[in-house]
């Protein structure tokens, strides 16, 4: 930029830092001007992002999502990017480095190619864990064949007294996971160090009220404490300096896997409101596995008009084997996470013609391509297409009471440019690598990479033009 030459006095050693400190503000500043500029345009409607959940599977997905975006101009466009668990990850990359768009793809992709999992199996403190547990093991084994065998029952029960009372002291995993998120991708930063093209909205869920915890640049907070149970002052926090390795880490908290995540009594307002809440913080998805809530949500302050969400999920598979409590417990969760998702996207997208009257592009990796404009045909046909979109399709009413669906098919298509997009989506065998990932912190291949970025490239494409017509320029 032309006018930044201005500031090339700055670039000797001793104030490169402060150079590119006043460059990102001065390129957010303008950014957040022009997106200001664009609101007003739309009547005032703000435009959100939500970005599910699904470890590393999610991040990638939502990589595809973010470059479609800026292909079409829109991304610079969103006011708020709201996120759970594996979609914080990348929100809060691009949060970051989304002034360098290059610079943010190459980031996220060379951190999701770094495990997390392994990181924390090989830490020092896991190893010497891990260490004495086998040691505690080896003893009790040799003492079943010693005279002192009734000694192997006292280790037994210290080993399993320790592990439960103290696991989280012994095995902090959800700081390990902070410290291998902060080499990975954050280097440090603080909220603050956000920039001003989008508002990011980092989700997790706190265990103390059951409610969303969230944090962002410009305030962190649970709803809940704004009228707290004792009735006293409302409870708020500092944002500013807050760690945006420790934000995504509780995202992220996946329950059982992680230790949940505290608030350390710094970043109280008031300090002595330490002694009055104890929030306690595990994974977004847990309450919210869209990251659709707070950006639909009448009221809040994050609330937005035009809606677009990119879901990670995949399609929920059959399992009917069932051999000891762990596997019903982890199949349980499956269900409720799934029966949460449905019952969003029921109220968000489908109901949603009844209710707000927003536009609403939603769009998952289970779903197939080319099921989309029967989808919304569908959806048409019940009445859940509002009237807005349905002007922006030149569609009249007269082609929906006659039933003219093939008619209106075949108008989508034109419109949208359908062949063209089909024509890039994933192949068959693309589409199996991706939806065969799970979610985890696992490195993921070039292969699996792509595939993912593929379909969200594509599909998420065909859904904005489908249900959000009135922001492509």
């Amino acid at each position: 930029m032309d006018s930044l030459r201005g500031y090339s006095f700055l670039l000797n050693k001793s104030n490169k830092n402060n150079y590119y400190t006043i460059r990102n503000e001065y390129v957010g500043t303008l950014g957040f001007i022009l997106r200001t500029a664009k609101n007003f345009m739309r009547n005032g409607k703000k435009i959100g992002l939500s970005l599910s959940g699904g470890g590393y599977r999610a991040a990638a997905y939502h990589l595809g999502t973010l470059k479609k975006l800026n292909e079409m101009k829109i991304l610079e466009d969103i006011d708020i990017i709201s996120s759970v668990s594996g979609g914080s990850i990348t929100s809060a990359v691009y949060g970051l480095n989304g002034d360098n768009f290059p610079y943010f793809e190459k980031a996220l992709i060379k951190g999701v190619m770094s495990s997390v999992i392994k990181g924390i199996i090989f830490s020092p403190r896991f190893l010497l864990v891990a260490f004495f547990i086998f040691l505690f093991i080896g003893l009790m084994i040799a003492f079943l064949f010693t005279n002192y065998a009734w000694i192997s029952f006292i280790l037994l029960v210290t080993i399993i007294f320790t592990l439960i009372k103290f696991q989280f002291f012994l095995l902090p995993i959800s700081r390990l996971n902070e410290d291998l998120y902060n080499k990975f991708f954050f280097k440090g930063k603080v909220l603050n160090d956000f920039n001003n093209n989008s508002l990011i909205a980092i989700n997790a869920t706190n265990l103390e009220t059951g409610r969303l915890f969230t944090f962002s640049k410009n305030k962190m907070s649970d709803s809940s404490y704004a009228y707290p149970r004792d009735k006293g002052e409302p409870i708020t926090f500092k944002n500013k300096q807050f760690p945006v390795s420790k934000a995504v880490a509780a995202s992220t908290c996946v329950p059982f896997a992680f230790t949940p995540i505290s608030i350390d009594k710094i970043f109280y307002t008031n300090e002595n409101d330490f002694d009055r809440v104890n929030p306690k913080l595990i994974d977004g998805g847990v309450y919210d596995n869209q990251g659709i809530h707070k950006i639909t949500q009448e009221g809040s302050s994050y609330e937005c008009d035009i809606i677009i969400t990119s879901d990670a999920g995949n399609i929920m598979p059959y399992q009917s084997r069932f051999q000891n409590t762990i596997q019903l417990l982890i199949r349980t969760s499956e269900i409720f996470m799934n029966r949460i998702k449905n019952f969003q996207m029921i109220k968000n997208v489908y109901e949603n013609s009844r209710s707000n009257k927003k536009e609403i592009a939603y769009f998952s990796l289970g779903w197939d391509l080319q099921n989309c404009i029967p989808g919304f045909i569908s959806n048409l046909k019940n009445g859940a297409i509002i009237d807005s979109v349905i002007s922006a399709h030149n569609i009249s009413k007269e082609e929906i009471n006659n039933s003219e669906w093939d008619s209106i098919t075949e108008k989508l298509k034109n419109n949208i440019g359908y062949d063209n997009i089909i024509a890039q989506s994933p192949s068959k065998e693309e589409l199996s690598i991706a939806r065969s990932i799970k979610t985890s912190l696992k490195t993921l291949k070039e292969n699996e990479i792509s595939a993912l970025i593929k379909h969200s490239y594509c599909i998420t494409e065909l859904q904005i033009k489908l249900y959000c017509p009135t922001i492509i320029e």
